[in-house]
C-alpha cells in the first residue's frame, strides 16, 4: 500500500513538473518570442515590459491553462472509458461523446439559445449525456453492457451526429461562421470566464475518479470477480458514464472536437506506469495536460501567423496510433 502510494505521489510530482515546464515553454513561444527567464520572472511577480506583460496575461496564459485543463480532462475521461469497457480503443471521440457535446453546443449557437458562457457548456453537456444514454441503450442487453456493442454503437452514433453538425453548419452558416475553427478543435477562445466554468468541473470530476481507482482495478479483473468482492458493477458503470460524459461535454463545449487525446495518452501511460488506476489516472491527467499544451504550441507556430486547428494536429498523431492499437487488439 505504501509502496503504491509512494510511487503515485512521486510520479505525479514529476509529471506536474513536466506540465509546469511545458507551460513555461508555451508562454515563451509565439509570434512574439519571449525569453523563458522573463516568463519565469513575470510568474514570480517581477516587472517586465508592458508589451510582453499584455501578451502573457491576456493571450498566452489563459490559452495555456485551458490546454492543460482540456488535455487533462480528455485523458482522464479516456482512461475511465477504457477501464469500464476493458478496451484500450475506447475514448470520448471514438464513443461519440465528443460529437454529442459538439452537436449540443452547435444547436445552442444556431438557434441563439441564451448565448452565454454558461448556456453553451450546458447544452454541450446535455448533448454528450444524450449520446451516452443512446449508446448505452443500444448496447444494453438484459441489464448488462456488451463492451464490443457499446464501442461499435459509439462509432455509428458519432458518425450520425457529425452529419447533423455539418447539416446545421450548412443551414446556419452565417450565424456560426466563427464557430468553424471551434468545430475542428480550437483553444483560441480561452479567457477567465471560460476557465471559471471548465476548471472546477475537470478538477472535481477527476478527483472523484481518482477516489474510485480501486473499483476500476477490481472491474479490470472481471465484472463477476468485482461483484463477488462487493462492487455494485452496474451502478458504478452508470455513474462513471455520466461523470465521464459531464467531463467530456464541458471540455468539448469550450475546445471543440479534439480527438484521440483520450486514446493516446492513457495507453502511453499504461505502458509506462502500468495498469493500476491509482497511478494510471493521475499520470493520464498530467501527461494529457503536457501533451495538449505542446500540441497547441505546434498548432499556433508551425504556420505562424496562421493557425492549424488543434483537433487536426491530434488527429494526425492519433490516427496512426489508433490503427496500430486496432491491429494489436485484433
Amino acid at each position: 500500500m505504501y509502496s503504491t502510494r509512494h510511487r503515485t505521489v512521486t510520479t505525479s510530482l514529476l509529471l506536474a513538473l513536466v506540465v509546469l515546464l511545458t507551460g513555461v515553454f508555451s508562454l515563451a513561444v509565439g509570434t512574439v518570442p519571449i525569453p523563458p527567464i522573463e516568463v519565469i520572472r513575470w510568474i514570480g511577480g517581477a516587472a517586465i515590459s508592458e508589451e510582453h506583460r499584455t501578451i502573457l496575461a491576456s493571450l498566452r496564459l489563459p490559452r495555456t491553462l485551458l490546454a492543460i485543463i482540456v488535455g487533462g480532462g480528455l485523458s482522464v475521461a479516456g482512461a475511465v472509458f477504457q477501464a469500464l469497457l476493458r478496451n484500450p480503443l475506447a475514448e470520448p471521440f471514438i464513443l461519440g461523446v465528443s460529437s454529442g457535446g459538439t452537436l449540443g453546443a452547435i444547436i445552442a449557437i444556431s438557434f441563439g439559445i441564451g448565448l452565454t458562457f454558461v448556456t453553451i457548456p450546458t447544452a454541450s453537456f446535455v448533448g454528450s449525456l444524450g449520446v451516452m444514454i443512446l449508446v448505452y441503450a443500444i448496447a444494453s442487453r438484459y441489464g448488462r453492457i456488451d463492451p464490443t456493442t457499446l464501442l461499435l454503437a459509439g462509432v455509428i452514433i458519432g458518425a450520425f451526429f457529425n452529419a447533423l453538425i455539418l447539416t446545421l453548419a450548412a443551414i446556419f452558416h452565417t450565424r456560426i461562421h466563427n464557430a468553424f475553427l471551434w468545430l475542428m478543435g480550437n483553444l483560441g477562445s480561452a479567457d477567465i470566464r471560460t476557465l471559471s466554468v471548465v476548471a472546477p468541473v475537470v478538477v472535481v470530476v477527476s478527483a472523484i475518479f481518482f477516489a474510485m481507482s480501486r473499483y476500476f482495478n477490481l472491474i479490470a479483473t472481471g465484472e463477476e470477480t468485482a461483484a463477488q468482492l462487493g462492487v455494485n458493477v452496474e451502478l458504478l458503470k452508470r455513474g462513471a458514464y455520466v461523470l465521464a460524459s459531464l467531463l467530456t461535454g464541458v471540455v468539448v463545449s469550450v475546445s471543440g472536437v479534439i480527438g484521440f487525446v483520450g486514446l493516446i495518452v492513457p495507453h502511453a501511460c499504461r505502458i509506462v506506469v502500468g495498469a493500476d488506476h491509482r497511478q494510471l489516472l493521475p499520470a493520464s491527467f498530467f501527461t494529457g495536460a503536457a501533451f495538449l499544451t505542446l500540441v497547441d504550441v505546434a498548432s499556433r507556430t508551425v504556420i505562424s501567423p496562421s493557425e492549424i486547428p488543434v483537433g487536426a494536429v491530434t488527429a494526425v498523431v492519433g490516427v496512426p496510433v489508433f490503427v496500430w492499437l486496432l491491429r494489436r487488439e485484433t
